[in-house]
């Protein structure tokens, strides 16, 4: 499957569905059959529009569409993303809040590389900014990555968190949000022996597979189930001609999306079957909630293949980072010289993609981090999704990485942290009820 033609076979089959979706829809909306009303026709148009949108998205980056929210004066805060280091395989990207004058924590999201876009991240974003001076790692999809680029594995990604870091400065929150936990934590480790003075103040890993053998997932057990060679037999390809990045091996998106809907086909059919249903009963709208889950879900970016397959084989055959045997560019790093950086993992109880133990190894790992600087939560019916974008994200976890951030910050206004708000709240009404 390593040719060029397979990688442009799926693109010829996903365009030729968007192309049907759009004939049907525009056939169907044909004014002269509004003469003689047909039942069958609304469906067919429904069937349409579905389709030319399902089909159109999965070749098309989603904007961030941060929306404003009220700053502490009252005031409208827009939001504006503005490019901080612009890279070949990925940028530092900037949240800039206009108007805004006072200290926020600096806080650096780091995003996966893992088949969607940092987008997917949005809901988590839109969550932190009003407390945050907030930088996300947005990666580029590897169709648009010319040859002459080079590669990029798992050591390029590391070596790219670190420069972010360097450039942040000491005063700098890191939180890494699943696959890139791992080498978030190893990046760290990098700066504490060659860099110590850009190392970040704390460092928060949620749901990552810093340990892969400590819980066995299907993710996991998919892992050690296939050879490296069958993974590159079957999962690379070469991209085709109708992109800037023709040539270069990659693990196409929409190989990945129709790996993702085969573990749910049900679900995914129910759920189209039911959003056709709402159209042709004119119950959908733009931004229904099938629209909303299915455009970012659906919006998949091609992975370098040197990326996925040394990730398989470093991270979850060979267990390097859980080893502490994790080798960058030649120097072994050795995560036991993090002594000064507070370290936080956050599980979800019903994760089946990093399970709970995966994480919280990364305390064991930092063996030289004082117990007081360590902290680990699990949080109870949670899912992968949920723990850093669903409601447990937002009633529990944010806080308690907030709480976390400022407790090992001491540049950090009291103002600003949650605890004390808390207790300034709890003060007033008292003094307003004695």
């Amino acid at each position: 499957m390593r040719y060029m033609a397979s990688y442009d076979l799926m693109e010829t089959i996903r365009n030729t569905n968007q192309w049907l979706g759009a004939s049907t829809l525009a056939m169907a909306s044909y004014p002269a059959f509004s003469m003689f009303p047909n039942p069958a026709m609304q469906w067919m148009s429904a069937w349409g529009e579905v389709t030319e949108r399902t089909f159109s998205r999965m070749v098309v980056k989603p904007d961030w569409n941060i929306p404003p929210f009220v700053g502490a004066s009252g005031t409208d805060r827009m939001v504006t993303e503005e490019i901080e280091i612009k890279g070949e395989f990925g940028d530092l990207l900037h949240f800039r809040v206009q108007g805004r004058t006072e200290k926020r924590r600096k806080v650096l999201l780091v995003a996966p590389m893992s088949g969607h876009y940092a987008t997917l991240l949005r809901s988590t974003v839109i969550s932190l900014l009003p407390d945050c001076d907030l930088y996300i790692t947005d990666w580029h999809n590897a169709r648009d990555i010319p040859v002459s680029a080079g590669k990029f594995d798992i050591e390029d990604y590391t070596m790219h968190l670190v420069d972010y870091m360097r450039h942040l400065g000491s005063d700098l929150h890191v939180i890494a949000v699943c696959q890139p936990a791992p080498l978030t934590l190893a990046a760290t480790a990098y700066l504490a022996e060659e860099d110590p003075d850009a190392q970040p103040s704390t460092l928060t890993l949620i749901g990552g597979p810093i340990d892969p053998s400590a819980a066995p997932t299907e993710v996991t057990d998919f892992g050690h189930s296939v050879t490296m060679g069958q993974l590159e037999q079957f999962m690379i390809q070469r991209v085709g001609f109708k992109y800037a990045g023709v040539g270069r091996k990659v693990y196409p998106g929409l190989l990945q999306l129709s790996s993702f809907i085969s573990m749910n086909a049900d679900t995914h059919k129910d759920a189209f079957m039911g959003q056709i249903q709402r159209v042709a009963q004119g119950e959908a709208h733009e931004h229904d909630k099938h629209n909303k889950f299915y455009d970012e879900y659906l919006a998949v970016m091609d992975m370098p293949a040197e990326f996925y397959l040394s990730t398989v084989d470093r991270i979850f055959k060979n267990g390097e980072i859980a080893a502490n045997e994790f080798v960058v560019n030649g120097k072994k790093v050795d995560m036991g010289k993090i002594t000064t950086v507070a370290v936080m993992t956050v599980e979800g109880s019903k994760d089946d993609i990093s399970a709970p133990g995966q994480c919280i190894a990364a305390l064991d790992l930092c063996s030289n981090v004082p117990d007081d600087q360590k902290a680990s939560h699990v949080e109870d019916g949670a899912g992968h999704y949920g723990i850093f974008a669903g409601k447990s994200w937002r009633t529990n976890i944010r806080p308690l990485v907030l709480d976390f951030i400022d407790d090992h910050e001491a540049r950090v206004p009291p103002a600003f942290r949650q605890k004390e708000i808390a207790k300034g709240k709890a003060a007033k009404k008292k003094q307003s009820t004695a």
